[in-house]
């Protein structure tokens, strides 16, 4: 029975080679793709993968919420966060939100489908160049990992964090959260209180910090 892979990236053109490449492999079916975490977690819903290799710097919603969300519906689901970051902070809160395994882009590609392979059998796959990070941060508690962000704003607030700062009106926020223009504006008041910051400007500068944007 072929494994079945859902590919999570803002670039088409590292979907289409992502593609190509799993293609190749006997027993990898790749039987979708989403430009954002948004529709990752849609998808996921839908099409019930096995796996998702996903992206974490996206737009709308980024991989890290995404994993959680998708992870939340259906545990049974293996992530592979493939991403450019190596920086501990980015493998911490991807492991934390449920990840299975984290390869870096520029790794060789056949990495890939063997860590597919890895994480359908129950194991964890890092890949070897970032293997210290982890067994680091695994001996400190990973203390790394966490921030201001992880330890006072609500999954739903980071959300509603990630489509401010990429400019998104509280209207269209309220639409695609499927909630009032009153509760996204309660949100808003709550994380500025909550962050001790109070004006788009910086609330933006500091979701970039903390990598929980795209843009």
């Amino acid at each position: 029975m072929s494994i079945k892979v859902l590919l999570v990236d803002d670039h088409k053109i590292v979907r289409d080679g992502l593609r190509s490449l799993l293609e190749k492999h006997t027993g990898i079916d790749v039987t979708g793709e989403a430009e954002n975490g948004r529709k990752a977690v849609q998808l996921c819903q839908e099409l019930l993968p096995n796996v998702v290799v996903m992206d974490i710097g996206m737009s709308d919603l980024n991989g890290i919420e995404a994993t959680r969300q998708i992870l939340d519906n259906n545990p049974f689901i293996k992530v592979i966060a493939l991403s450019m970051h190596s920086d501990k902070r980015f493998v911490s809160k991807m492991l934390s939100a449920g990840a299975s395994g984290y390869l870096l882009k520029d790794c060789a590609f056949d990495e890939l489908a063997v860590a597919i392979q890895t994480v359908i059998s129950n194991k964890i796959y890092i890949s070897p160049s970032i293997a210290g990070i982890v067994i680091e941060d695994y001996i400190r508690y990973l203390p790394a990992g966490k921030s201001i962000t992880d330890s006072v704003l609500t999954n739903r607030e980071k959300e509603v964090l990630q489509l401010l700062a990429e400019g998104i009106s509280t209207k269209k926020i309220a639409g695609q959260l499927n909630v009032s223009v009153k509760t996204v504006e309660t949100y808003r008041q709550q994380i500025m209180r909550k962050l001790d910051i109070y004006n788009i400007a910086e609330l933006t500068k500091y979701a970039i910090r903390e990598g929980m944007t795209g843009i």
